[in-house]
Order: C-alpha cells, then structure tokens, then sequence
C-alpha cells in the first residue's frame, strides 16, 4: 500500500489516521465481496436444492439405491459453504453432480 500521496505537486507522508482509514475501507470492500459471493453460492444451492425436493418424497417414483444418491447430493448441496472464508474459495467452488 502506498504511504505518500501528493499534496501541491509535493509527496507527503500519510498519516496514521489516513493508513487506517484506507485499510478499514480495503476490509469492508473484501468483506462485501465475499458475502456478495456467499449470497449468489447459497441462492443456487438453494435452488438446486428445490428442483431436486421431490425426489425425497414418499410418492416419489425412484428406487431406494436412487434416494440415497439424491440424499448424498442434496447433503453435498446443503454442506457446500462449510468453511469457506474468501472470496475466492466461493467462486471456485466445486459442485456436486447430479444423479442421473
């Protein structure tokens, strides 16, 4: 981060105030992001979560070996934002795939 800015054609040293006052705006900016992420991440799951419900049905038309492998994907789907803390971790998610 740079520690001058220029005042008057002349570079200046930035105080201790202006460095924090930068840094707390740099981590309000990351910390946005990532829960922009976090928000984007959990509506898809969520609806990957909906469009597979009737799968879990009592009336539901698939074998009991079907279930579970919708049951261990929608856990995978409910399980996907456990420990992630960055932005990055968020947009690189890997996502499970669909039973046939």
């Amino acid at each position: 981060m740079a520690t001058r800015k220029l005042v008057n054609g002349e570079y200046v040293d930035l105080t201790a105030e202006e460095i924090a006052e930068i840094e707390a705006s740099r981590s309000n900016v990351v910390e946005e992001t990532f829960n922009a992420a976090m928000t984007q991440l959990r509506n898809k799951r969520n609806d990957l979560l909906k469009d597979s419900d009737w799968t879990q049905a009592n009336d539901s038309p698939l074998t009991d070996a079907k279930k579970t492998e919708w049951q261990t994907y929608r856990t995978s789907l409910r399980n996907i934002t456990s420990g992630l803390t960055t932005h990055d971790e968020v947009v690189d998610v890997t996502w499970p795939t669909k039973p046939e």
